[in-house]
């Protein structure tokens, strides 16, 4: 067998111990979701986040598009070899602080959805047996699995790392998206995410607190108040948007 043909053949089967390792997580994708994301499971995973991730997520949130527009001038840098320094320099830009709701998901991800621990089920062994299998049919040596999963473990660790940014970019773009409409049915136009929310809320504390401080009384405080909205002072506005952000990040 020349040696364009053999390695065509080791290419197919990576692709075939790829596609039997991920059809084999795939059937474990219901019973994941069940157990980790559906009610009441779900706020058992909520419930780490609140903690530092309190802090951390609202900057994630403002770091996404900076950390998006580093990676695409990264893509196009990389293009040109004379700027491959810039390309490893814009490759060192953090993504942003890993909270531990990610570091929670990505341990349940390799335990029970990759089932990482178990050396008979991780990616590395499926790949290895079809290539023993290859090997022994062109009649070669067994392969080392021990060797080939020590060569495949940075694949896997890289995959899951993207798997990360991933759900950050993805966990931004929900609250973005959902805000903005929320915000679009209370003011009547598009506003930016939760800044939408945080903005009604501020109004409607506003209001709550003048209509109770209203000298004729609070019934008709709020009926005078209705009609004439008082404006939200600076401090309970920022206060507002900064609380909303940081729970709506947290909760992602």
């Amino acid at each position: 067998m020349n040696q364009s043909q053999l390695h065509e053949d080791i290419q197919q089967a990576v692709v075939s111990g790829i596609r039997r390792y991920f059809g084999c997580c795939r059937q474990r994708v219901p019973g994941f979701i069940k157990q980790h994301f559906s009610y009441p499971a779900a706020l058992a995973t909520n419930r780490v986040a609140f903690g530092f991730d309190v802090l951390r997520a609202p900057v994630n949130l403002f770091w996404a598009p900076l950390f998006a527009l580093v990676s695409m001038i990264r893509f196009f840098v990389g293009r040109f070899p004379r700027l491959r320094w810039l390309h490893q320099l814009l490759g060192r830009f953090p993504a942003g602080f890993t909270t531990q709701v990610q570091t929670h998901i990505s341990e349940l991800v390799l335990r029970d959805l990759l089932q990482h621990s178990q050396p008979q089920r991780s990616l590395s062994w499926f790949i290895a047996e079809e290539l023993r299998a290859l090997y022994q049919q062109n009649e070669k040596t067994d392969v080392d699995i021990a060797q080939f999963h020590a060569q495949a473990e940075p694949i896997v660790e890289e995959a899951l790392a993207q798997y990360r940014i991933t759900r950050t970019a993805t966990a931004d773009i929900t609250n973005t998206l959902s805000c903005t409409v929320l915000g679009a049915f209370a003011f009547q136009k598009f506003t930016p995410g939760g800044i939408g929310i945080a903005l009604m809320l501020a109004a409607t504390i506003s209001v709550q607190l003048a209509a109770t401080d209203f000298f004729l009384g609070e019934s008709l405080g709020h009926i005078y108040y209705s009609v004439f909205p008082p404006t939200p002072s600076f401090g309970m506005t920022l206060a507002t948007i900064a609380g909303v952000l940081s729970l709506l990040s947290a909760c992602a």
